[in-house]
């Protein structure tokens, strides 16, 4: 018998990478004269902060094991943070540090216990890994902004992104209250990616699905996730954590411990110095922020419309004339590299994504080529 061929591949279970399909309009792109300008994914390319290093550093010789619970005072810098900043008051009994945010959103399904025969929601754009994590535990994954449409399914885990990935559509408490209503009504988990809560730009501040407007006050039934990589530009630390209902956060911490999903105790102390210190953060908004203005600016003049994007860190952007793989095309043609929208979904099939987070300099040349196709 060939049992390899009986086994039931969890590969199987998941799309093609989507970004391979970008390689023959990445070479596009590098051919340009000046270099291609690469705004097709959000990685950080400014530096880690001086002292958020100098805490790596301090916290390096580390020979034990770290906890999987995170240390108190990590713990307790994240709680002190989202009642800082986002007017959040939570335990910090029931903060949970994560391996980076995608880790999260990829197991979360499995570690909830979620298999055959039940439901998730995520949002109709979204980014991709909430698919592939509710493949990977064998649930069926449902793409909808509008939850009364699902009907009798038997919804165990809700997704919200706000600000979205990758749209930049932010969500107003009215609208997040009734989504926790709805959950709770049905007694689904509801998981909120806040990893760009920071970066609002039009219309206010995003609140957490924690926030008292939001949630009455109780965190039942709630995770929110956050993440250091854009605040901070610690995407190569892996540095977040998840907040909210302490039984929730229980239930996570012990197949955690089971699974080895440890955070470094260096990357915690490094963490913990980062959230201990907006100042850094507040300058990175600004660069982020000068960034935005260039490039929003250039596509406008050249014709292009701009679809939600007021916060986070990228332009849903719209060309009048091509959908998204034609308008990747164009783009890559005169040397600037985007994300085509159907990545994150069939709606997004007339957008493509673009970052801003590459260098000044980077995005200055982007801008400049974009003026040039006005």
């Amino acid at each position: 018998m060939d049992t390899m061929a009986d086994r039931r591949r969890v590969a199987d279970r998941l799309p093609t990478f989507p970004w391979d399909r970008l390689a023959p309009h990445k070479a596009t792109a590098e051919a340009h004269p000046d270099g291609a300008v690469d705004l097709s994914v959000g990685t950080p390319v400014d530096s880690v902060p001086e002292r958020v290093r100098e805490a790596l550093a301090a916290a390096s010789d580390s020979p034990g094991y770290p906890a999987t619970y995170g240390t108190p005072q990590l713990r307790a810098a994240a709680a002190d943070w989202l009642g800082r900043c986002h007017g959040v008051s939570a335990d910090p009994a029931a903060v949970l540090p994560s391996l980076g945010s995608k880790e999260f959103v990829a197991w979360l399904p499995t570690l909830l216990g979620l298999g055959e025969g039940d439901t998730v929601v995520h949002p109709e754009l979204a980014y991709p890994t909430y698919d592939v994590g509710i493949r990977m535990s064998g649930a069926a994954p449902v793409a909808s902004d509008g939850l009364t449409a699902l009907g009798p399914a038997p919804v165990r885990l809700v997704w919200v992104n706000s600000p979205a990935n990758p749209t930049g559509r932010v969500l107003g408490v009215e609208h997040l209250r009734k989504v926790v209503a709805w959950a709770r009504e049905r007694g689904a988990v509801v998981a909120s990616d806040e990893c760009y809560i920071g970066l609002g730009w039009e219309g206010g501040d995003p609140v957490s699905v924690l926030h008292p407007d939001v949630c009455g006050g109780s965190h039942e039934g709630l995770i929110a996730l956050h993440s250091l990589s854009k605040r901070s530009n610690l995407a190569g630390y892996r540095a977040a954590f998840a907040a909210g209902d302490q039984a929730l956060v229980d239930e996570l911490l012990a197949v955690r411990k089971h699974a080895g999903m440890i955070m470094p105790g260096p990357v915690q102390a490094a963490m913990r110095a980062a959230l201990d210190d907006d100042d850094h953060a507040r300058e990175q908004k600004d660069r982020y922020a000068a960034r935005r203005t260039a490039l929003r600016g250039a596509l406008e003049a050249a014709g292009w419309r701009i679809t939600h994007s007021e916060a986070g860190l990228y332009l849903w952007a719209a060309h009048p004339e091509h959908d998204a793989w034609g308008s990747v095309a164009l783009l890559a043609e005169h040397g600037v590299l985007v994300a085509p929208g159907d990545f994150y979904g069939p709606a997004g099939a007339g957008h493509v994504r673009v970052a801003f987070t590459a260098t000044d300099e980077r995005v200055e040349a982007a801008a400049k080529r974009l003026r040039a196709l006005a």
